[in-house]
């Protein structure tokens, strides 16, 4: 991986948590809320996939997102696996399985575990050590 690879990643990664903030401070209804949690769907994607990316190219491999995830906390990339792994849990759930009290529960997991800071702070830490 070159460093170009990963600067592209990170843009990617970035506008993903760019549109989820933006999205978040609009939506109001049901409808809008599921947008936010498409948005998180998306934003979780570009968010392991550029750590993927970042990784491989400091010399570590991970192929799924929990490998990657802790190899970002054994690098110090992230600091709260808690948070990390609960955000994994909500993209595997509504990936695969849709109700209006799950969406709800994600809906809230997004905006009061503070998803969007986590993604930000990741960012930040992997954009300074580039």
């Amino acid at each position: 991986m070159d460093r170009e690879e990963v600067e592209f990643a990170l843009r990617k990664f970035s506008d993903a948590v760019s549109a989820l903030r933006s999205g978040l401070s609009e939506a109001k209804s049901q409808l809008e809320k599921d947008g936010i949690i498409q948005r998180f769907e998306f934003t979780f994607e570009a968010f392991w996939k550029s750590l993927k990316i970042y990784l491989a190219n400091k010399g570590a491999i991970c192929k799924f997102p929990k490998d990657c995830l802790k190899e970002a906390l054994r690098s110090g990339l992230i600091s709260d696996e808690g948070v990390f792994l609960s955000m994994l849990m909500d993209r595997n759930l509504t990936s695969h399985v849709y109700s209006e009290e799950e969406a709800e529960r994600v809906y809230l997991s997004i905006v009061e575990k503070n998803y969007i800071a986590a993604f930000e702070a990741v960012l930040k830490q992997m954009r300074s050590s580039l």
